[in-house]
């Protein structure tokens, strides 16, 4: 897939921030939203750079996903977290997860050709005492074509600007989990939106600047245009 002047470029970012309002801070310590369970470290700074490289809208949160969880659809048990009260949620659905999910519909919905649709995360280098060796994840539907062959040709692009890269296909996650994407998927047909999601390994944002630096240049050059 190769992206045309009848296509529309959307960026998100659902995790970008650990942020909590005033009333809620004495549910989690600082410590605790400090790691990847509070926010996706590094997201919303790669999201940024191809907003700024592509002029692409991008939407984002900074609230922590430990008050609400925006890339889970309506319903799903991760939505909140334990400590969130139950007669609070409402009201956090209301004040950002469906403003949220409303904005980036209707930036699908207005758009008269093809909807790229990237979403930016990232991932804790180490999970449950496993060492997750990937670089960077595109995650997908490997039933939808355009998916497969948008994340078949940004995959041969990075690795053959940087051949020691780790790239790989719907890891650490499945594709097809439930997110902003995939409920995007269950509206539009395959031709109309593609869904793709961008893994960082957390190493790289909490560790070495440098090649931090690059492996964010090096993901917005590669970038299929």
């Amino acid at each position: 897939m190769a992206l045309s002047r009848n296509d529309y470029l959307i960026l998100s970012c659902e995790h970008g921030g650990n942020r909590l309002p005033a009333r809620f801070r004495s549910l989690f310590s600082r410590r605790f939203l400090d790691t990847h369970r509070g926010y996706d470290p590094g997201a919303l700074e790669l999201a940024r750079d191809f907003a700024r490289a592509t002029r692409a809208p991008l939407f984002y949160s900074t609230v922590s996903r430990l008050l609400v969880e925006l890339n889970r659809p309506l319903g799903h048990a991760q939505l909140f977290s334990r400590e969130v009260p139950a007669a609070a949620r409402p009201a956090l659905l209301k004040r950002y997860y469906t403003p949220y999910w409303t904005r980036i519909e209707a930036a699908v919905r207005r758009s008269k050709g093809r909807v790229l649709h990237l979403s930016f995360h990232s991932f804790t280098p180490k999970l449950r005492g496993e060492r997750r060796t990937t670089d960077v994840g595109l995650l997908f539907d490997p039933a939808r074509a355009p998916e497969v062959a948008f994340c078949r040709r940004w995959r041969a692009a990075i690795l053959q600007s940087a051949p020691r890269v780790r790239v790989r296909y719907n890891h650490p996650y499945d594709g097809t989990h439930p997110s902003v994407v995939a409920s995007m998927r269950e509206k539009y047909r395959a031709q109309r939106y593609v869904g793709i999601q961008i893994e960082v390994n957390q190493k790289f944002p909490r560790r070495d600047g440098r090649a931090w630096r690059a492996l964010r240049e090096l993901l917005v050059q590669t970038f299929p245009q």
